[in-house]
């Protein structure tokens, strides 16, 4: 899978533009996603999901149409997903195949569609987490990277990092209970969930890191509260709309100037037809003779 094409603008990591990490969807046209894919990472009990609500709440009130998509959301196989993994018995490639098939789904008929239409489409996690867990399951780094270079390149990319005892906490606060594939327990099988829960934490952790380097998206301090990490977020995400708001001004600059050449051209032409000397033409012989019986 290529390496993302970013850039920097003030501090802020960006897609350059629009572009695929790889062979993409077919027949799609990058020029008309005029919206923006804005991903947030970040394990359950990182505080990932308050800081989407909060993110989309913001977007609306200043007028931007957002849509919310995330992992087990696809109407083709979110539900079959979610049965299969109730029973704690998948095969690692099964899941991995699983996963990327509610991602394609997602990608083809809600990403896509929503970015043609100008909204911002918030991720609730994206193909980094899917690749990560799979990894550490021992799944080839060079089969799932090529599984998801389907993927289109955010235009920006959040993975709120925690210590894995934070995020223990917090799960057992808001749960009482570790979920079974979060804490990996399909690898260790093992009757301690919560040490299984930090070693597997840890891992993840450790490969979000190596994809840090290589995709190039912004790490932030998630053991902050809420509004710490929500007023950094959308300062970052400020400039990612300014950007484009500059980047549609222009468009819209350079298409004025094109029409302006356009009629300028159009005036010249007619005024040059209109300052043709008129030349009378004389009636042939047929109708001259003609002229001359009827008289």
């Amino acid at each position: 899978m290529a390496r993302s094409l970013v850039s920097r603008t003030h501090g802020v990591t960006m897609a350059a533009s629009k572009s695929f990490y790889g062979k993409g969807i077919p027949g799609v046209n990058l020029e008309q996603l005029k919206g923006q894919l804005i991903v947030v990472e970040g394990a359950d009990g990182s505080g990932r999901s308050t800081q989407m609500d909060l993110l989309r709440n913001w977007l609306e009130r200043r007028g931007y149409p957002t849509v919310n998509v995330g992992l087990k959301r696809s109407m083709l196989v979110s539900r079959e997903l979610e049965q299969a993994m109730r029973g704690n018995i998948l095969g690692t490639r099964t899941l991995s195949l699983f996963y990327a098939t509610d991602f394609a789904d997602q990608l083809e008929n809600g990403i896509l569609p929503a970015l043609r239409s100008g909204f911002v489409v918030l991720a609730d996690r994206y193909i980094y987490t899917l690749m990560a867990r799979a990894i550490v399951r021992g799944v080839d780094p060079a089969w799932i990277r090529d599984v998801y270079s389907i993927a289109l390149i955010p235009d920006a990319v959040f993975y709120l990092a925690l210590s894995p005892k934070i995020l223990v906490e917090r799960n057992l606060r808001k749960h009482a209970a570790l979920d079974y594939w979060e804490s990996g327990m399909d690898m260790h099988r093992t009757s301690n969930m919560y040490g299984s829960f930090i070693e597997y934490q840890r891992s993840i952790q450790k490969e979000f890191k190596a994809m840090q380097k290589h995709y190039g998206f912004e790490t932030v301090d998630g053991n902050r509260s809420a509004r710490t990490i929500q007023h950094a977020l959308r300062a970052k995400i400020e400039v990612i709309l300014n950007d484009r708001s500059d980047r549609f001004q222009e468009e819209s600059d350079e298409s004025d100037v094109k029409e302006g050449i356009a009629r300028s051209i159009t005036t010249l032409a007619d005024g040059d037809e209109r300052n043709q000397p008129s030349v009378r033409r004389e009636p042939s012989a047929r109708h001259r003779s003609t002229h001359r019986i009827s008289e």
